[in-house]
């Protein structure tokens, strides 16, 4: 008699791979979770980590009440607001990583998807916004946990056009370009230059039906000096040297579709080494074409990847594809090189109710191995963190993910929630059978000068047999998949020489200029065979 064998339809087969998938990968996928609060009162939009080590969190004003209060008789007032005209709740909190403690911080005008920069004296400058905030400029000084620092909206200058969904990058001088924005194709400084907003043609070339220009990726080049940055939007790049607002070279088209707000890619540049003449970009993701205007949320994201050497004479893409198809995914460079994509949903675009099918898994991204060895899955996550989420690095190396809000308003009651939880992600390299290769630095200075040699110190608890990397990394602005000002710089270094019983000294020479790294503050990590340090707070100047 022949054997009988069970039928299964294909969409009860699916259901089995996957969870069978689901159960393998959370045992032995790479990577751990923890959530570390379970109500920071605020969905986070915008997230940028201080060197006091504490992080702030922003969402927008008009948003209604949140579920953090602001302190006594802090209010604030506005007769335009839909929402509340008295509104006696925090938008942005402060969130101390030493104690997991949240103090409320007061905004006054709308940070709705709004850009920002760290300057060189560590202030964050945050700029534009909607309504009451489309041309207002913000700043906050960080200070120690124990002080109460806050957000301060100057009032003795503002944004000579008004911007919505714009990118900030700081350049060499310590100056902040200001690019782009909802029907705003310009660029302007921060000071304020006499020549205002300078017109951008090119963001107005990529313009579509759907504004694929918005959130432009803007990366400083380290060649010419800083003159020169790479921006893509929509699905073209170019090279443009802001200090004659010129585009010098027009790169290759990207294929696969639009990249930027709202088809909801994103995109990192690869660490920056060597002798610090070469730039690469990479860029992932993105919706389908037109999925945001036919509101196609189920609309498979792709998950191809374009990597392109922006410095080379006659650059070109080399494409390459994710194990998922990803939308709104966060691109974050590491202290060991590599880039984790995290966050974000398999199908839809960005904007609100707008995605569906979260991706909970992380992928490592390896730059150094052979195309299709590249990506590695890691560990998935349960909490989905889709539209207006985000993730950042933090000092221990974990990545802290924050926000997630596809609604208007805050909704608790929805397939998708607004999100409140703050979690940490732990990559491998933070595994317990590697604490005995993780450095830790005993020495380093605070303050460094442009190509000056210092010593590092460092201990680690078994020999060192290969040379120790110093890597800095800056602190961006992360918002709507990009983290504005994002860059990792590995130092020249020489091999570390023993200093003692399990001590080390390591010789570096800091970055040449600020083209390589724009001056301000740094997060150092020594690195040894894949293991990074605690970083400790660094300032590079002229």
């Amino acid at each position: 008699m022949a054997e009988l064998v069970p039928y299964y339809t294909p969409g009860i087969v699916l259901v089995l791979q996957t969870v069978l998938l689901f159960s393998i990968a959370r045992a032995d996928l790479p990577g751990t979770w923890e959530l570390i609060v379970q109500d920071a009162g605020i969905a986070s939009m915008h997230t940028a980590v201080t060197r006091f080590n504490t992080v702030i969190l922003l969402d927008r004003t008009n948003i209604g009440p949140s579920r953090k209060a602001l302190d006594r008789h802090r209010c604030r007032r506005d007769p335009k607001d839909a929402a509340l005209k008295r509104d006696c709740y925090a938008h942005s909190v402060l969130f101390d990583l030493g104690t997991n403690q949240i103090r409320p911080l007061m905004i006054e005008t709308d940070t709705w998807c709004s850009s920002g920069q760290f300057l060189s004296d560590g202030s964050l400058l945050q700029t534009g916004g909607d309504k009451d905030g489309f041309k207002k400029i913000r700043k906050f000084e960080p200070c120690d946990p124990n002080e109460t620092c806050d957000w301060v909206e100057l009032q003795d200058t503002e944004l000579i056009t008004g911007r919505w969904y714009a990118t900030n990058q700081i350049l060499p001088d310590g100056s902040v370009i200001i690019v782009g924005g909802r029907g705003t194709n310009t660029v302007e400084y921060y000071p304020p230059r006499q020549n205002g907003a300078v017109p951008f043609q090119f963001l107005a070339d990529v313009e579509d039906k759907q504004m694929d220009n918005l959130y432009p990726y803007v990366h400083l080049l380290p060649d010419d000096d800083g003159g020169n940055l790479f921006v893509f939007a929509n699905s073209r790049a170019v090279k443009y040297n802001h200090r004659i607002n010129t585009v010098i070279k027009e790169y290759p088209p990207l294929d696969g579709g639009p990249r930027n707000y709202p088809s909801g890619g994103s995109s990192a540049m690869l660490a920056i080494q060597g002798d610090f003449t070469t730039a690469e970009i990479l860029i992932c993701g993105g919706a389908q074409s037109g999925a945001f205007t036919a509101r196609a949320i189920d609309a498979p994201a792709h998950g191809t990847c374009g990597r392109i050497v922006a410095t080379a004479a006659d650059p070109v893409w080399v494409t390459e594809e994710m194990p998922f198809g990803r939308i709104m995914g966060d691109m974050v460079n590491l202290p060991t090189g590599e880039i984790l994509i995290i966050n974000g949903a398999q199908a839809g675009s960005q904007g609100f109710e707008m995605g569906s099918d979260p991706c909970l898994y992380p992928l490592l991204y390896r730059p150094d191995q052979p195309i299709g060895l590249r990506f590695m899955t890691l560990n998935p996550g349960t909490v989905p963190r889709m539209y207006h989420s985000t993730a950042n690095l933090l000092p221990d190396g974990r990545i802290l993910l924050a926000g997630s809000n596809p609604h208007y308003f805050y909704k608790f009651n929805a397939e998708f929630p607004t999100e409140l939880r703050i979690e940490a992600f732990s990559p491998e390299y933070l595994s317990p059978d590697r604490a005995n290769l993780r450095p830790e630095i005993r020495e380093i200075p605070q303050i460094v000068r442009y190509g000056e040699v210092f010593d590092v110190f460092v201990t680690v608890p078994l020999p060192v047999v290969e040379i120790i990397q110093m890597n800095w990394g800056s602190a961006p602005f992360a918002t709507h998949s990009f983290s504005q000002g994002q860059r990792l710089v590995k130092l020249t270094v020489a091999p570390s020489v023993p200093d003692g019983v399990g001590r080390y000294r390591i010789q570096c020479t800091a970055p040449p200029n600020g083209a390589v790294s724009p001056p301000g503050y740094y997060m150092a990590f020594a690195v040894n065979q894949g293991v990074p340090s605690i970083a400790r707070w660094i300032r590079i100047v002229s």
